[in-house]
């Protein structure tokens, strides 16, 4: 049996180097969420692997089928671990009443959160300033989803997961929009319908609003938490993988964050700061530090290089690099009182891209 650490370092080995299926099983190619991936449980601990980038073909780590409906997973001392693999869910075989398949309009995330990108673009991958590690239009170009998710369907959707116990949150992501306005409403409105329909929380992610009153929409329109991603708290770091956020500035999202803890409270706010852009483990620390100080929870993840992205022949970071950060940020998280599991929904609760969570055990 894997002991605690034994268990921490093999997830975070697993996310730095995927796994090689030796039945050529699909992963999820493309999108805004945990792109390149398959979903796989490593006693009991849900995990997001990459799946298709080039560096997956020369993994330590290959699963082979057990006989049993379960996988064998070889480490790279023949080492051998049971797997389970998160399989397609009756959700994917239903239609809305408009007709659009669901798994269109949703998908599930880990295992129990249900996401959408409400919007699957964005002005500024079209304006040439997206954030390199993005694949949010590859889906859309795929025709594996559709542009414009329409409140209605989503709510839908998120119905009968929630009645048939697939879903227990909701993760609703968008690409930026020039019209904010419109962008805001419809971002309520969908929030509005799933929370009327099915009752689950709902986490919603956006980028820090140039008009006052945004968040208050969001908040009023009943969303239970929020994501406000940086992605690097290193200026230098953000303008060359994320330009458009560069230009944001960090004045506007230390202000967008301090207004969103007070309206969703300490924990409730997020974001995520991605390991492996070219940050030290002490530059990430310290960004870690300044957002618990202000009650938002760091959500650290791995770089995950993406198939058709800018930085699809990028590195991950190695599993040595990412064990530091997690104990380090456990450490601050603890300090300040902050926890994955006291989130309502998202990505924090959810935790499938991260290990994160599987660190914060340490210092409960």
């Amino acid at each position: 049996m894997l002991s605690r650490d034994g268990l921490r370092r093999l997830c975070v080995d697993l996310q730095s180097n995927g796994i090689r299926f030796a039945d050529g099983m699909p992963g999820r190619a493309g999108g805004a969420g945990p792109a390149d991936s398959r979903t796989v449980i490593v006693a009991d601990h849900v995990l997001s692997v990459p799946a298709n980038s080039w560096f997956v073909d020369r993994s330590p780590y290959r699963a082979e089928p057990d006989g049993a409906g379960g996988y064998a997973l070889y480490g790279p001392e023949r080492d051998q671990y049971s797997l389970q693999v998160v399989q397609p869910c009756d959700l994917y075989r239903h239609h809305t009443a408009a007709g659009t398949p669901y798994e269109k309009i949703a998908l599930f995330h880990g295992k129990d959160c249900l996401a959408s990108t409400v919007y699957q673009d964005c002005q500024y991958r079209n304006d040439g300033e997206q954030c390199l590690f993005c694949g949010i239009g590859l889906s859309l170009a795929a025709g594996a989803t559709v542009l414009h998710k329409q409140p209605a369907e989503l709510a839908e959707v998120a119905r009968h997961a929630a009645l048939t116990g697939q879903a227990c949150h909701v993760t609703l992501t968008c690409g930026s929009r020039a019209d904010e306005g419109a962008a805001t409403v419809h971002l309520a409105e969908c929030v509005y319908m799933i929370k009327k329909e099915s009752g689950l929380p709902v986490h919603i992610q956006i980028c820090p609003p140039e008009f006052d009153g945004v968040l208050e929409t969001l908040h009023d329109a009943g969303a239970d938490t929020i994501g406000v991603h940086i992605e690097t708290m290193c200026m230098q770091t953000l303008q060359r993988v994320a330009p458009a956020k560069a230009r944001f500035g960090f004045e506007r999202y230390r202000r967008t964050w301090q207004r969103a803890v007070k309206l969703f409270g300490t924990n409730q706010v997020s974001s995520f700061l991605i390991a492996g852009l070219g940050d030290t483990v002490e530059t990430i620390v310290e960004g870690v530090r300044v957002l618990c100080g202000m009650g938002v929870f760091p959500y650290i993840l791995p770089l995950r290089p993406v198939p058709g992205t800018p930085l699809e022949h990028a590195c991950p970071p190695s599993s040595g690099f990412m064990v530091d950060v997690y104990g380090a940020t456990a450490a601050v998280l603890k300090e300040n009182g902050l926890a994955s599991r006291a989130s309502r929904a998202g990505c924090v609760r959810c935790g499938a891209c991260s290990c994160l969570a599987l660190f914060e055990d340490e210092f409960v």
